[in-house]
């Protein structure tokens, strides 16, 4: 039994103001494995005035520091990456597979920002004008449970490369994973104040950070109602915001794909993370004509889906993250029977031999119109829907009939053919052929899938302000 009683700030491990405790829980086996303490308005607001203080010497410190600051950071989650891995297959569910490499995309977020950091030119000339990329403040980091590590390490890094300091609320469900990054993030010497992470709700510590006047920027990733609230609550202060929102992706397979390599694709697409993953792929867009071929090759491979233990290297599906998931997962399952959507594989309840846990049998609904529930509101678990699509442009337009526009995807055996297609989807990203990442591009959403961008260039110049300065020629 794990006991999380300590928050950090100022650079230490301090008991919170805060009195209330949440269970933990091993998403495999719905037991207890841990209690956390939880922060509260206070404690929030003693980490902001401790991110106010370190702000200014921090914002002037140079990038030389500034590299070396990452490349440790980077060097003390890497040393610990094993146990990193094992608590968030524990607490989070995640199959081990996966994991393993998210973690360490994870750590390697502090070496892409240095690698960003190195390069950029702070101070430039526009015209008669001296332009200085100034960094915006303190940072509110408010985090999702999906990819606990990943999204701190990601944001932090992108916050310490531009001179900010930050206070981070992670999701309060991923305390024990919390726990072992903050151990990691101290020792690494970060100076006291430039980072403060509070444990606590969304609604307590996240709703602080949204309002409180010291924080100039929020950073969120998570649903796009949060996400809302937060533009709101922060709009009596002008925060600057980066919001990276919930998805319903297409997978458009063109007509000329060749579905033994497509198929395989569209279903890692869709059961990425468990499918819980906002870049999840959980619409595919399938041609009318090529349908009979593509209906049972996809049944197959669903069917073959290993969902079960996520410490076994052979799963692909582990359990949803809490028994609320899982129950609504369950609810979209039955809408998509109600509406009139064919199941092909999978269905309501957990997969044979798996009574315990919050497991969802991978699913698989044909015969989807994208008018349906299913079609358009993020499941956000291994639930995917097949389209049907007479001409191109029809699923163009079909792909874009969505409030959303994080992520999509194309697979076509013409690479020229699939770019076209790809310049007319709206999304953020678009991916070929593949599940392809570049932690350089600009990473985040069109439509109600976010605002600003993150990762490189673009998620840098998010954390800082241009200041024009004129008539200091010599």
């Amino acid at each position: 039994m794990r006991i999380i009683d300590r928050i950090y700030i100022d650079g230490a491990f301090v008991a919170p103001h805060g009195t209330e405790v949440q269970d933990l829980f091993n998403p495999a086996t719905g037991q207890v494995i841990g209690r956390v303490t939880l922060g509260d308005v206070e404690d929030t607001r003693r980490a902001v005035a401790a991110a106010k203080r370190a702000f200014p010497a921090f914002a002037r410190s140079s990038k030389a520091e500034r590299l070396v600051l990452l490349h440790r950071l980077h060097d003390a989650a890497k040393a610990r990456a094993e146990a990193l891995a094992a608590a968030t297959v524990e607490e989070y569910g995640g199959a081990v597979k996966q994991v393993a490499w998210r973690i360490a995309l994870s750590a390697d977020s502090f070496l892409h920002a240095a690698q960003v950091l190195q390069d950029y030119q702070f101070t430039r000339q526009v015209a008669t004008a001296e332009v200085v990329m100034e960094p915006v403040g303190v940072v509110g980091i408010i985090t999702p449970w999906n990819s606990n590590i990943g999204f701190i390490c990601g944001k932090l890094a992108t916050a310490i490369a531009a001179g900010c300091t930050a206070v981070i609320k992670p999701s309060e469900m991923s305390a024990i994973q919390t726990q072992l990054l903050i151990e990691c993030l101290h020792e690494a010497g970060v100076p006291p104040g430039v980072f403060n992470i509070v444990n606590g709700r969304g609604d307590v510590v996240g709703a602080e950070l949204s309002a409180h006047p010291d924080i100039a920027k929020i950073s969120f990733t998570g649903s796009t109602a949060v996400g809302k609230a937060i533009l709101r609550a922060g709009a009596d202060t002008l925060k600057r915001v980066t919001l990276e929102l919930g998805g319903k992706s297409p997978t458009v397979i063109l007509d000329d794909a060749d579905l033994a390599q497509a198929v395989p694709l569209a279903i890692a697409a869709g059961f990425a993370n468990s499918g819980q993953a906002c870049i999840a792929g959980t619409r595919i867009l399938v041609p009318e004509a090529r349908m009979a071929e593509f209906l049972p090759l996809a049944k197959a491979a669903v069917a073959a889906v290993k969902v079960g233990d996520p410490r076994d290297p052979e799963t692909a599906v582990g359990p949803m993250v809490s028994l609320k998931q899982y129950e609504r997962v369950q609810r979209y399952i039955r809408l998509g029977l109600a509406e009139g959507a064919e199941l092909l594989v999978g269905g309501e309840g957990r997969p044979a031999g798996l009574e315990a846990g919050w497991f969802v049998r991978p699913t698989l609904f044909a015969g989807v119109t994208n008018d349906m529930t299913i079609a358009r509101e993020e499941i956000f678990g291994p639930v995917l829907s097949v389209l049907s699509y007479r001409t191109e442009a029809e699923a163009i337009a079909i792909a874009n009939d969505t409030v959303y526009g994080l992520q999509a995807y194309v697979l076509s055996s013409n690479p020229g053919r699939a770019r076209a297609v790809a310049a007319q989807l709206q999304a953020g990203r678009v991916l070929i052929n593949g599940a392809q990442h570049e932690p350089m591009a600009p990473f985040g959403g069109f439509k109600q899938s976010g605002i600003g961008r993150e990762y490189g260039v673009y998620g840098l110049e998010a954390h800082l302000e241009p200041k024009a300065v004129l008539g200091a020629a010599a």
